[in-house]
């Protein structure tokens, strides 16, 4: 298990693009966080289901597989509304209500930890 300051909460990653989603674990990682990595939306609804100890997570909209990122962030925040859920595209602004956090893509990896922190005080 990663080491992770008792302030930060368990990240969990839901990125389809491999490099991508590397090198957003890379930098949570460095920062601090403690990560999980998923490729889509349904592994992050079996994670969230039985990792009790998760308290963000950071997808983007556009997912292989049948669930998008948007609708995986709206049940994050109907299923369990303490976990914090920011969201990362490069083509759809989400509605202020699906997520916590939006970070537009093409992104800088140390304004997304910066966001990450943000929330997790």
């Amino acid at each position: 298990m990663l080491k992770r300051k008792q302030s930060q909460p368990l990240v969990l990653v839901v990125e389809d693009e491999p490099l991508v989603r590397l090198d957003i674990t890379l930098a949570m990682v460095d920062a601090g966080f403690a990560v999980i990595e998923v490729p889509d939306a349904e592994q992050a609804l079996e994670l969230l289901k039985t990792r009790k100890s998760i308290g963000l997570v950071f997808t983007d909209v556009e997912l292989a597989g049948e669930i998008d990122g948007l609708e995986l962030a709206s049940r994050v925040k109907s299923d369990w509304p303490h976990i914090k859920v920011m969201v990362t595209s490069g083509r759809v602004t989400p509605d202020r209500e699906v997520a916590d956090d939006f970070i537009p893509k093409p992104y800088n990896t140390q304004a997304v930890v910066s966001h990450a922190r943000a929330l997790a005080a």
